[in-house]
């Protein structure tokens, strides 16, 4: 089966799709009880950084994260935060758009090489909104949503059609046939990024493996095809590329955009997007951190992502800003399993890739002073799809009804008082849907969450599991009282197994999880 659904055409006509909905101009205020505010926005996201890499939520972590530990001591840590899938690509699509990745042709894994754009042209995206508020707007880091490629004259390649999985590398047929000097297209410069600075997939990984800066591939008059340092995939490779050192490179040009945008618009917000490489694999973290954690390589590239949190933070206080900034790290899935007894999904159960806990439950700190109550610990569920809603009520932007599909506003649980809705017994989202790299479900409200159609992990990492298996049946754990997800209940509870379905049901058939109108 096609990694886009069923046909090629159906791909190519979701792509371009500007629905009868999103066409029409009917918007909803997303700031009801709350007079708008324009802080600046750092938005740092590791890649594959689990919730008990990170010192605050794991007292015997065996890597050292003095930043993201300052950070949490400085603003607010949430216990009960997740990406709205175990794996990258569909995160970052649910991220910028507020939309489950899983209603797009992306059914199942991820993007890989060369693949064409995945967020619809005219689909509203974080950046977008807060460009409209008057933000300047900046990607810098993994983009790994697709892009246009140019083709020599005279060439044609069909970019939407499966490239080889897993671990394949990329036909050098196609490779051949691309323009490397030609701009790219439907990348981050065409969903509302000012400024974008990126790699088209995962830096180390997934080729081509060169920065693109505004559209235009660099280095790439030299480039060959060779399997760069530790690389899975082989692929055209910029002259000079570094596998040690993308993340070095992000880390500067995140602080050259700041300290441009305060010398030439002091007086307009920024978004800054930083999504890292690091510690995704493969693990060959650079001369900076090379030996820094007792976890061994991989946790040295969980300390290149401390490190440029805090070179972030550094430059916040260096141009003054600090206390006009909001800042939030996070991840965006699950970690790989630690090494020398590390647990990189804390006492949580599964990893990448999986439906269980550990693919999914991240670290999400955020740190804004004088608006955040520094220490605070939140347990209030939200998932990183309700950052376009939050981030909406926060500037007092407006969406259209038809944008932020599966977008909750959390505003109250950052800003002012954490896990109240908890406390008054209506959590902000109705419930939370995750979904596994083999496109396995899972739906969680209240105490109660529900695996669907497996028995199995639903994910690639150890223990591999399988995708959906019509008529099998599935999980159901009480997470309050058996966190860890050892006892299945499924045949006990029918009742639970069967409110939780017809609500999936619902949110598939509704084509939206949160309610029109409400954000």
């Amino acid at each position: 089966m096609s990694v886009f659904g069923n046909t090629r055409r159906e791909f190519l006509k979701l792509a371009g799709l500007a629905t009868a909905a999103m066409a029409v101009p009917r918007t909803v205020s997303a700031a009801k009880d709350h007079k708008p505010m324009r802080p600046n926005i750092v938005f740092i996201m590791a890649d594959d950084m689990g919730i008990g890499d990170v010192g605050c939520y794991n007292k015997d972590s065996l890597i050292p994260t003095p930043n993201m530990d300052r950070l949490a001591a400085e603003g607010v840590r949430f216990t009960d935060a997740h990406s709205p899938s175990a794996v990258c690509t569909p995160t970052r699509y649910g991220l910028l758009t507020g939309r489950y990745c899983w209603r797009t042709p992306l059914k199942v894994q991820v993007l890989y090489n060369y693949e064409p754009p995945l967020i619809e042209p005219r689909r509203p995206t974080l950046a977008s909104m807060l460009k409209k508020q008057g933000y300047a707007t900046a990607c810098i880091g993994k983009w790994h949503l697709g892009l246009r490629w140019g083709v020599k004259q005279g060439q044609k390649v069909d970019f939407a059609r499966r490239l080889p999985w897993p671990g394949g590398s990329p036909d050098p047929k196609l490779e051949a046939k691309i323009d490397f000097s030609i701009p790219v297209t439907g990348g981050p410069n065409d969903l509302g990024f000012d400024y974008a600075f990126y790699t088209s997939g995962c830096a180390t990984a997934q080729p081509p493996y060169c920065f693109i800066d505004n559209g235009r591939c660099i280095g790439m008059a030299g480039a060959r095809r060779i399997r760069p340092e530790g690389a899975p995939r082989a692929g055209m490779t910029a002259e000079g590329w570094n596998q040690r050192e993308p993340d070095l490179v992000f880390t500067a040009k995140a602080v050259e955009f700041m300290e441009k945008h305060r010398k030439d618009a002091p007086e307009r917000p920024f978004f800054l997007y930083l999504p890292l490489s690091s510690p995704h694999a493969p693990w060959v973290p650079p001369k900076l951190t090379q030996g820094r954690s007792r976890e061994g390589p991989r946790g040295d590239l969980v300390c290149v992502v401390d490190w440029s949190v805090g070179r972030i933070l550094d430059a916040l206080k260096r141009l003054k800003i600090a206390d006009d900034t909001l800042v939030i790290v996070t991840s965006d899935n699950g970690p790989r399993i630690g090494a020398n007894g590390h647990k990189s999904a804390g006492d949580w159960r599964g990893y990448k890739s999986h439906i269980w806990e550990g693919g999914h439950r991240e670290p999400f700190i955020a740190r804004w002073p004088g608006k955040i109550k520094p220490g605070a610990a939140c347990d209030e569920p939200i998932e990183l799809t309700d950052m376009p809603a939050t981030f909406a009520a926060l500037t007092g932007a407006e969406l259209p009804k038809a944008a932020g599909e599966d977008s909750y506003n959390v505003l109250p649980a950052l800003l002012s008082d954490p896990s109240a809705g908890l406390r008054a017994g209506k959590p902000m989202r109705e419930a939370l849907v995750h979904h596994s790299c083999f496109g396995v479900f899972s739906i969680r409200r209240g105490d109660w969450k529900l695996i669907l159609e497996t028995k199995s992990s639903g994910g690639w990492v150890k223990p591999r599991g399988k995708g959906p298996a019509k008529g099998s049946p599935g999980q159901l754990y009480n997470i309050a009282r058996d966190p860890h997800e050892t006892t299945d209940l499924w045949e006990k509870h029918p009742e639970i197994v069967e409110r939780l379905t017809k609500l999936l049901q619902k949110y598939k058939k509704d084509g939206r999880s949160a309610p029109a109108g409400s954000l």
